[in-house]
């Protein structure tokens, strides 16, 4: 193993790069980048960075000396086109660089709204990279009007900014609930109370049959007949897989680029990691879009290739802020039943049980019982959910089986 080359400069693409050279790599590595800064945290874009609360330099995940010393070959606003497996070449315009392991760590792409429904406006705004969100700081001025398009965690997160930036907001989620794919009604009702306090106008079972505008977007027509005015659409109806050059290459796609429990794609010189990457899960295949799984599958990559043959054994966990609400999600919730909700007044926990099992603990200013919850699932015990919804309980205990 000589030269490893690795498509994708975010979360993941910089975990697995550091983590070959600290694992004793001593060969060439390459990280390639669409855009023009080193690797950086996407989370504080549409939060601290948008706000003026954090400057670029402290959103970068290390310094970009950091690179040039540890001997990696880091190319920036280098664009892709295509994969040769049976060379082990890629290929940028006219160059082509040679691979003996490749890892694929090229992310999502957010879903956009038609151009047809004038999706392709001025001020129509998605967020997702540092660009995204360049554009869209200049617009969001005291007393303008936002129309935020989706109540997923993206959106929710879009409409307290919005708000705390002085803007009128106006949220529409299709499904008859905010979070609906993703939470519990408990977990919807939460935040549905937190953001009407502060004054956004959340709109459910309403969708967007088209913006307005000469050029630039002015309204929308909902899909109940009503006509917004708007100077702004932020849109956060999910992302995608990037997967065109793994499809372009052959490679087996399933809900993004397939791996095995190792991170090794179709191709065994191939291997794919974090949000692009799905992988075998009890039974079946899964896919998990947070910067904890780009992390750890990316590390696990850089020791498999080196030869460790680690299968990966997620720990699901996720984070929101709004407003002065910090959520912090353990597990999965795939297939609850039933959720226990623990109200201690300023913390509050929701825990999903599929039966006697516990599976996923939302808790909202509640560190306390995230870590706990946390830790019980990791460890596969099931605690008594009346004991859980005593907030008078201590849950410590409970961690002792």
């Amino acid at each position: 193993m000589e030269k490893i080359v690795v498509v994708g400069a975010g979360q993941a693409g910089a975990a697995c790069v550091a983590k070959l050279r600290t694992e004793g790599f001593a060969g060439a590595i390459t990280l390639i980048g669409a855009e023009a800064v080193p690797p950086y945290q996407r989370p504080p874009l549409s939060k601290a960075y948008l706000l003026g609360e954090m400057t670029l330099d402290r959103l970068l995940l290390r310094p970009e000396s950091y690179y040039r010393e540890a001997g990696i070959d880091l190319m920036l606003g280098a664009a892709v086109q295509a994969i040769n497996p049976l060379a082990r070449q890629i290929i940028m315009g006219g160059q082509t660089i040679a691979y003996d392991a490749l890892v694929l760590a090229t992310g999502s792409v957010p879903r956009r709204l038609p151009a047809a429904i004038g999706g392709d406006l001025g001020g129509v705004h998605v967020v997702r990279g540092l660009g995204d969100v360049d554009a869209m700081a200049p617009g969001m001025q005291p007393g303008r009007r936002a129309l935020i398009v989706g109540g997923g965690y993206i959106g929710l997160e879009a409409a307290a900014v919005a708000r705390k930036r002085g803007m009128a907001v106006t949220l529409i989620e299709m499904a008859p609930r905010i979070l609906q794919r993703v939470a519990a009604p408990e977990t919807s009702d939460f935040f549905r109370a937190l953001h009407s306090a502060h004054g956004v106008d959340i709109r459910e079972s309403v969708g967007l049959t088209r913006l307005i505008g000469a050029g630039h977007v002015t309204g929308a027509i909902l899909s109940d007949g009503v006509e917004l005015p708007c100077d702004m659409v932020i849109v956060g109806i999910g992302i995608a897989p990037d997967t065109a050059l793994a499809e372009a290459a052959g490679l087996m796609i399933d809900n993004g680029i397939a791996t095995d429990e190792q991170g090794r794609t179709s191709d065994p010189a191939i291997w794919a990691a974090g949000d692009c990457a799905s992988f075998p899960y009890r039974g079946g295949r899964i896919r998990l879009e947070s910067v904890q799984n780009a992390i750890d599958q990316a590390e696990m990559v850089a020791k498999n290739i080196l030869g460790a043959g680690l299968d990966y054994h997620p720990e699901p966990w996720f984070w929101s802020d709004q407003y002065d609400v910090k959520l912090q999600i353990a597990g999965l919730n795939t297939g609850y039943d039933r959720v226990v909700v623990r109200d201690a007044g300023a913390a509050r926990s929701h825990w999903y049980y599929a039966g006697d099992r516990l599976l996923a603990v939302d808790a909202m200013n509640d560190p306390r019982g995230y870590m706990i919850g946390k830790r019980l699932i990791a460890a596969g015990i099931s605690p008594d959910p009346v004991v859980v919804a005593n907030p008078a309980q201590d849950l410590k205990p409970l961690l002792q089986g």
